[in-house]
């Protein structure tokens, strides 16, 4: 058992072993121990329906079996952090995307299927719901970091510069969202004009805490729970996202002093979203856990003196 005065890593790996879905375990084992990518994926694709979507809580969130946006968007995101984000099972990803999307070409947040199983009170499930950035921007991002070519992302880019281009305000994970699109998107000339936009947008409208001592004074978007603030390194969770600019050393050195001191007595990182039922809080600890962990090392701080071993690369450059 990690003592008080164990490692990050080692903490965070007895946390890890004590509460998380296999799934995270494989993750944990991949980045951290030298684990393969084959584990990660056999993991996965429990997650899989026939639709080609995934489904059964990998967002820990939207319960029930059946496939939804942000559970693809989710298993993209694995599969791109340890190399695999290409040939059939993402093929058959992106002919799901293409059958729940809008009108739009775009994707909902939550497509109307979900009725009937439990979910957040603060997912709203709709008959006809609107093409949303914040599901669109993460899924076309990855795609196209990873050339995968498939006729639905042409619409689905047109969707997200035009979602970027008209936002006046904003709330902290939209704003996630389009990085993760401009992080990936091939125009590289646009995409940084638009960061540098989004930029002054986020510290104009206060939608970051620059100084995590003084956080109890950040306004709150709409709807999110007490204390549910981002800091630099939500937004720019890799040195070299565009989000990176947006920020002085002093602040991302800050942020990242704060995140490694947020670390609990169990060895897992808190959630600081609204907490609904005791299952998916657990759930969702251990994928904050990881995030955190790659976070740090990708800054180059120190996790585990004692350890050198990871996986992949992917997610840390």
């Amino acid at each position: 058992m990690a003592g008080s005065g164990a490692s990050l890593l080692s903490r965070g790996e007895h946390f890890i072993w004590l509460t998380a879905r296999v799934l995270e375990q494989r993750r944990f084992a991949y980045h951290f121990l030298g684990g393969g990518s084959d584990a990660v994926e056999a993991a996965l694709a429990a997650y899989q329906g026939e639709d080609g979507g995934y489904g059964h809580a990998l967002e820990p969130d939207l319960r029930g079996p059946v496939s939804q946006p942000l559970h693809t968007a989710h298993a993209l995101s694995v599969l791109d952090s340890i190399g695999r984000c290409e040939g059939l099972r993402v093929e058959r990803m992106c002919r799901y995307l293409s059958d729940v999307s809008t009108k739009d070409g775009a994707l909902p947040a939550v497509h109307p299927s979900l009725r009937g199983y439990p979910a957040a009170p603060f997912i709203p499930i709709v008959d006809d719901p609107p093409s949303e950035l914040l599901a669109t921007g993460p899924v076309v991002g990855l795609l196209h970091r990873n050339e995968v070519w498939h006729a639905w992302l042409f619409r689905a880019t047109d969707f997200c510069w035009a979602a970027i281009d008209a936002l006046r305000s904003s709330h902290p994970y939209e704003i996630r969202a389009a990085v993760a699109f401009l992080d990936g998107v091939p125009d590289r000339s646009r995409a940084e004009a638009a960061a540098d936009r989004l930029g002054r947008l986020v510290r104009e409208q206060r939608l970051v805490v620059l100084d995590p001592a003084r956080a109890g004074e950040q306004r709150l978007s709409p709807g999110y729970a007490p204390g549910e603030h981002h800091f630099p390194y939500d937004f720019a969770a890799v040195p070299g996202s565009m989000a990176r600019g947006w920020f002085t050393d002093e602040e991302m050195s800050r942020s990242l002093d704060f995140l490694a001191a947020e670390q609990q007595e169990d060895g897992g990182w808190p959630i600081r979203w609204r907490q609904w039922a005791p299952g998916t809080a657990l759930e969702c600890r251990p994928m904050v856990t990881i995030d955190a962990l790659l976070t740090l090392r990708a800054y180059g701080r120190v996790i585990d003196e004692g350890r050198t071993g990871g996986g992949g690369t992917s997610t840390d450059s």
